[in-house]
Parts: C-alpha cells; sequence; structure tokens
C-alpha cells in the first residue's frame, strides 16, 4: 500500500527547496505551514476534521496535542512561529526545520496508520 503524502509533506518539500535557494523568508513561512498543517492532521485524527482554524485555535491545539503525546510538540510548534516572526539566519532555520521534520513525520505516521486501519 502507497503511504499518503500530506499537505505538510508538500510544505515542508516547498521549503527544503527555497532553502536550498537560499530564500530564508520564503522558507520559513513554508515551514510554518508545514507544522500548521501537521498541528491540523493530528487533531482531525484525535477529534474529527475541523474548518474553523484561527491562529488562536491553532495554538491551543498545539497546546493539547502537547500534553496528550509528549511535551516537544510544543518546542516544534514554537520553533514554527519563531520562523515566521523572528527575522533569522539561515543556521537557525535549518535548526528550527529538523523540530518542523519531527512534527510532520508523526503527523504523517498517525495519518497512515489510519489509512492502513481503514483497509
Amino acid at each position: 500500500m502507497q503511504l499518503i503524502k500530506s499537505s505538510a509533506d508538500v510544505y515542508l518539500e516547498e521549503a527544503d527547496e527555497l532553502l536550498s535557494k537560499g530564500d530564508v523568508l520564503q522558507a520559513s513561512e513554508k515551514y510554518y505551514k508545514a507544522a500548521e498543517e501537521a498541528i491540523k492532521i493530528l487533531a482531525s485524527l484525535e477529534s474529527g476534521p475541523s474548518s474553523d482554524w484561527n491562529a488562536e485555535k491553532i495554538n491551543r491545539t498545539a497546546f493539547e496535542l502537547s500534553s496528550k503525546f509528549e511535551k516537544w510538540i510544543i518546542e516544534s510548534w514554537g520553533s514554527a512561529v519563531a520562523l515566521v516572526t523572528v527575522n533569522l539566519d539561515i543556521g537557525q532555520v535549518k535548526k528550527y526545520r529538523e523540530k518542523i521534520v519531527k512534527l510532520v513525520q508523526l503527523a504523517d505516521e498517525r495519518l497512515n496508520k489510519k489509512i492502513v486501519e481503514r483497509g
């Protein structure tokens, strides 16, 4: 069975491509979107889909997921927020990228597990 490529994966790939071209600002925005999509995926797997997302709800959801899963989730989300609120150099972006990748991987693993369970 082929694994599903999530929206978070797409943003992550776009961010990596932008970063490889030296476009730190655009890459940072895409990394943020990858983390945001990962949070939404995890939340939808826990409590069903939602369409009324805003900054407050995403922040609250990240905290809830962190208490349900592991504390590093909130650190990953914090990294994503830093990427779009602070002008970071390429080295810092690469460091924060690793935390975003971990979050996206968790969302992908849980999403694909759910798909396999459904058959």
